[in-house]
């Protein structure tokens, strides 16, 4: 049967449908499922990036992490069955950290539907907790239509992911159907008596705190926060990972509320008269468990501003909620007539002390003193270098003590999962790279996504990875010691020599005991121009930037005894 020449393959409809959605790169791990997807990349080879992954987790990380460092949606392809679960990782810390994505998966048939065909899984109920729309594309001729709802779901309102699954015949067919005009993000603004009333208890408010967080945030968005900030004179802190949203060196910056704060911030929130809530969601971690706050009456003023109005009051009711994305709300901050803030100098004057002394690296002495390491890195990264950072009691050393001044220049998962930043700092090596990217991970989390060095090679691609060992996987001994000293269990690992397995995949590697070696290893890796991995070989009793594994266990047997 002849095919009219106006007709064009699903695989064909929907790469055109993501050119026409301005996507330069997408990641992926190759399946059977969507072979006709990626023939039709080959037509659109010269203006989409096909990068292939190891993993299909460190295909979504990758797209996860390209995402937040450059505001457009993130986009991925795995295939059917396995494929989708090992995805779904990067698409749960997509969701909490309220990223765009799109997640494309490859389905079976449609004449194999409910029949648990090879890798058969229903998507809809596999990805609805972990996803803002999920979809399953039936009809050829509507891949336009559901690929423009997508990447509009995907960066409007609350950012997020979204998935769509695509039955591998349906891809197959043609079908004669126009495309689509390119998506427009829509947010909400803020409404003008909200900002009058935010102003006035502004003007009222001797000891406020702005703490800015949360997904949908632009470098204008940044500048205007800023600029409202500083013409407000008004201390502002960073929820948990989201230390680039504003410039860490200006006076108004007084820290991050992460699993290990400044107590003193800490207490600073507690005493505010007024607590203005910028994009957070308030969640766990940032609220010290739903304790730094009271549930629902939060015990102090509390302006909350977030682009989903189902997040309003939702654990904390505020006394003035505003839905509105953050560059809309930014703008009219940075427009409200400044507030006389002469009364609360002094408190801002405080907290602005207490956070350059907590984040001053400090001597913590033995062969490699970490406290030095991050006071040379703080001092050698330029002010665009892309640091990303996994999960791990490691992570409290880059996220206390380097110091970000631009917008896009960190990218670690507030969903806590490890495994993250060695696909990230890959992701951002290849999208940007004429920057420095330095990775942080810790042992256990450096195993679970090693292989993604091989793409980092494959791809030109030069992070360098800081892999802190200390041989356990240190948050879960560190919670063992606190409850339960002295008996540790599945906690203890034995690690390949990391150096040498940076060689393997043909990149650079670097061991590193001492601290005198650190620096000029270092600058060795950077030399090298290529992916690179410098083992900082711990001594396991210093688990925290704060405290150490004995000392944990000794206070806890203390206070058991009492």
């Amino acid at each position: 049967m002849a095919i009219p020449d106006n007709t064009r393959t699903g695989g064909q409809i929907l790469v055109d449908a993501l050119a026409r959605h301005g996507v330069d790169t997408a990641f992926c791990v190759a399946g059977e499922s969507y072979l006709a997807v990626l023939d039709a990349l080959y037509d659109h080879r010269n203006d989409i990036r096909l990068i292939t992954c190891r993993h299909e987790a460190g295909a979504t990380n990758m797209a996860e992490a390209y995402a937040k460092l450059t505001g457009r949606p993130g986009v991925a392809m795995v295939t059917r069955g396995p494929g989708a679960c090992h995805g779904s990782i990067g698409l749960h810390t997509g969701l909490q950290d309220s990223t765009p994505m799109v997640l494309l998966i490859g389905q079976v048939a449609r004449d194999q539907f409910d029949r648990e065909a090879f890798q058969e899984v229903d998507y809809r109920q596999m990805f609805g907790p972990l996803a803002k729309w999920v979809a399953q594309i039936e009809q050829t001729d509507r891949i336009p239509e559901y690929m423009a709802r997508a990447f509009h779901v995907a960066t409007s309102g609350r950012p997020g992911p979204v998935v769509l699954a695509l039955p591998e015949d349906m891809l197959r067919e043609h079908a004669a159907v126009a495309d689509t005009a390119r998506y427009h993000v829509t947010r909400a603004s803020p409404a003008n008596e909200d900002m009058a009333a935010l102003g006035a208890m502004l003007a009222k408010a001797s000891r406020p705190i702005m703490l800015v967080g949360g997904g949908g945030w632009t470098p204008a968005a940044s500048a205007d926060i800023l600029a409202f900030a500083e013409a407000n004179n008004l201390p502002t802190a960073c929820s948990f990972r989201r230390l680039d949203i504003m410039d860490n060196n200006r006076p108004q910056f007084v820290g991050d509320l992460s699993t290990a704060p400044n107590p003193k911030l800490v207490d600073a929130v507690r005493q505010s008269d007024l607590l203005l809530v910028v994009g957070a969601r308030l969640g766990e971690i940032t609220t010290r468990g739903y304790t730094l706050l009271g549930v629902p009456n939060p015990g102090r003023p509390l302006v909350h501003v977030h682009a989903s109005a189902e997040e309003l009051g939702r654990v904390f009711q505020p006394v003035l909620a505003i839905q509105s994305g953050m560059p809309q709300f930014a703008a009219e901050a940075r427009r409200m007539r400044p507030a006389d803030f002469s009364r609360r100098k002094g408190w801002s004057e405080n907290l602005r002390a207490t956070y350059v002394a907590w984040s001053s690296p400090k001597d913590y002495g033995g062969k490699l003193d970490l406290g030095q390491v991050m006071r040379q890195l703080r001092a050698r990264l330029p002010a665009d270098a892309i640091v990303t950072v996994d999960a791990g009691n490691f992570s409290g050393w880059p996220m206390r003590y380097l110091s970000f001044t631009q917008p896009r220049t960190f990218a670690a998962p507030t969903s806590g999962a490890m495994g993250y930043a060695v696909p990230a700092a890959v992701s951002a090596a290849i999208t940007f790279p004429d920057r420095m990217v330095v990775g942080f991970v810790g042992d256990g989390g450096f195993m679970m996504t090693s292989q993604e060095l091989a793409t980092a090679v494959h791809y030109g691609a030069k992070p360098i990875m800081l892999v802190f060992n200390n041989g356990q996987y240190g948050t879960i001994k560190a919670h063992q010691a606190r409850h339960h000293p002295g008996r540790y269990i599945a906690t203890d690992l034995t690690n390949p020599d990391f150096a040498a397995l940076a060689k393997a995949y043909g990149g650079h590697g670097e061991t590193v005991e001492r601290t005198e070696d650190f620096m000029p290893a270092f600058e060795r890796a950077l030399k090298s121009a290529k992916a690179a991995v410098i083992e900082l070989r711990m001594d396991p009793d210093v688990i925290s930037t704060s405290t150490t594994l004995s000392q944990m266990e000794a206070a806890a047997r203390r206070a058991n005894a009492g």
